[in-house]
């Protein structure tokens, strides 16, 4: 027999068998972590759109009035970087606690079958390393955290202000201080985040120190089991072999290796409690008495009727009486006392002074604004319903609101018509565009890859008029409410756009103008004066 002492000849199949294991396990490290790294981050996606879904779905019954006194750039931090955040939970925390949890654990307790004391020891230098590589991310990252979100949204309203403003700044000669504002905005995200990669550092360092120190710990321990005679010279016969004493001794590296993850999940929590709190203030913070609360149930209700069960002139589709609405915060009503019956095939024109309540009137009408009174619509099965008592999607999907200032996204033409209805082909989408005046206009920008511009900037005011009546007309709203649609145009061109708008909604449905100016001569309307 080989001597103890001198080392060890196992045979060669054995030997064999080890390096085709590792060089295995080496080369299927990156295959196994890359396919780890692409199902997790899919799956994150995948959640991640719907965070996103289900957050902009909480801040719409906030727009009117619960969010106004945030400012521009924390809202959008919010939006975009807090709930980007959010999708770090399975990912970045989860995951990695979970992985190195078990990892850890398997490895103590294969460690406890060689040697208990030297379990023991790496399980202890796990605990010391871990709580201080905890405390220490604690007490430099967590005030990073917070700096670096107010900061983010900082630069984010300098960033908004630059691009909104942008003449007007010029104009005044103010972009040199703008861009200044934007710098020291921009430092300040730079430095909290140079700390925060400092003290990631230093836990990593803290870790790579307890690796080595619990590798010298276990090689002091185990030696006296391996060398006869090590400790006090007795001449006793070694209780551990030299395979299981270099296994034992090189545990410590690759287990601290995956314990790494640990402090690095934990102050990913952390970070996504700081987002999820921040985002909570704009989705969960209690609503103000004037703003809707949304039953959040369906009525089982058709919310869209169809042209065959629509209801026939006669029978009402809206019935309003003694209505009145008033802003969060706001001490005075903004409107009050409005009763009108809207039925299909009718135009009812609101006027009245700026100011008098016409826009208010719309918000209320598509539960943007929580309304006093009275205000009844009528669903596909013929029934007069309180608005009140349907939820606000389905409310929207039955009363279309074209805003004074319609909102076209940076895409092409047919992406900003298909937002309202996604099955649309583009046959239906060229015929609803011929409908609405803008048959000519489409074929002269080449047809509905055309691009609307950041805002609608490279299409007119007239013509994104037509757009969202465009996109009314094909989420079929049997109402449809424009606010102000010549706000802004000639007065010729605007009696063209009336004549153009009023007739291309369909007989069967009814249309609320908003305006403050004469109607041209020959429209049939009801008035309604406020």
């Amino acid at each position: 027999m080989a001597d103890r002492a001198g080392g060890e000849q196992p045979p060669i199949l054995h030997l064999n068998f080890a390096i085709v294991g590792v060089r295995a396990f080496a080369v299927g490290r990156a295959a196994f972590r890359y396919g780890e790294r692409l199902a997790g981050h899919d799956a994150a996606l995948r959640q991640l759109a719907v965070l996103r879904a289900r957050t902009f779905e909480a801040l719409v019954p906030r727009v009117p009035g619960a969010i106004e006194s945030h400012r521009r750039g924390d809202v959008l931090a919010a939006f975009v970087d807090d709930v980007d955040r959010l999708q770090d939970e399975p990912l970045r925390v989860r995951q990695p606690l979970v992985t190195s949890g078990i990892v850890v654990l398997l490895s103590v307790a294969v460690l406890a079958l060689v040697s208990p004391l030297g379990a023991a020891i790496l399980a202890a230098m796990l605990a010391v390393t871990g709580v201080l590589s905890v405390w220490l991310s604690q007490r430099i990252a967590a005030e990073s955290d917070r700096v670096i979100a107010r900061a983010q949204g900082e630069l984010a309203d300098a960033l908004l202000e630059r691009f909104a403003a942008a003449e007007v700044l010029a104009a005044f000669g103010a972009q040199g201080r703008q861009r200044a504002r934007i710098a020291a905005a921009e430092a300040r995200v730079i430095d909290a985040q140079l700390r925060r990669t400092r003290s990631a550092g230093l836990g990593a360092a803290l870790i790579s120190l307890g690796s080595g120190i619990t590798t010298v710990l276990l090689i002091l321990v185990l030696a006296p089991a391996l060398v006869p005679g090590f400790a006090s010279g007795s001449g006793a016969s070694a209780t551990l072999s030299a395979p299981l004493f270099a296994a034992a001794v090189i545990v410590p590296a690759a287990v601290f290796e995956i314990f790494a993850q640990l402090p690095v999940a934990i102050a990913a929590r952390r970070t996504v409690l700081a987002s999820a709190a921040r985002v909570a203030t704009f989705t969960e913070a209690p609503l103000p008495p004037e703003l809707p609360r949304d039953p959040g149930r369906s009525s089982g209700r058709r919310s869209v009727p169809a042209p065959a069960t629509a209801p026939s002139r006669g029978s009402s589709l809206l019935e309003v009486s003694g209505l009145s609405a008033r802003y969060p915060g706001a001490a005075d009503e903004a409107l009050s006392g409005v009763s009108f019956v809207l039925e299909p095939g009718r135009t009812l024109v609101v006027t009245g002074e700026s100011g008098a309540g016409k826009s208010t009137l719309a918000l209320a009408l598509v539960r943007l604004l929580e309304y006093a009174g009275s205000y009844r619509v009528r669903t596909a099965d013929g029934e007069l319903v309180e608005a009140r008592d349907l939820p606000g999607a389905e409310l929207r999907s039955i009363v279309g609101l074209c805003e004074q200032t319609p909102h076209l996204f940076d895409a092409d033409l047919r992406q900003n018509l298909l937002f309202a209805r996604e099955g649309a082909t583009d046959a239906e989408l060229v015929a609803v565009l011929e409908r609405v005046g803008l048959g000519s206009w489409l074929r002269e920008r080449g047809g509905l890859a055309a691009p609307v511009g950041e805002r609608g900037a490279l299409v007119s005011g007239g013509q994104a008029q037509r757009i969202a009546l465009a996109r009314a007309i094909l989420a079929d709203f049997p109402v449809v409410i424009l606010d102000e649609p010549t706000a802004g145009v000639d007065r010729e061109l605007a009696d063209l756009l009336l004549q153009d708008l009023l007739g291309a909604v369909p007989e069967d449905r009814a249309v609320m103008l908003i305006t403050h100016t004469e109607l041209p001569a020959g429209l049939p309307f009801t008035r309604l004066e406020i």
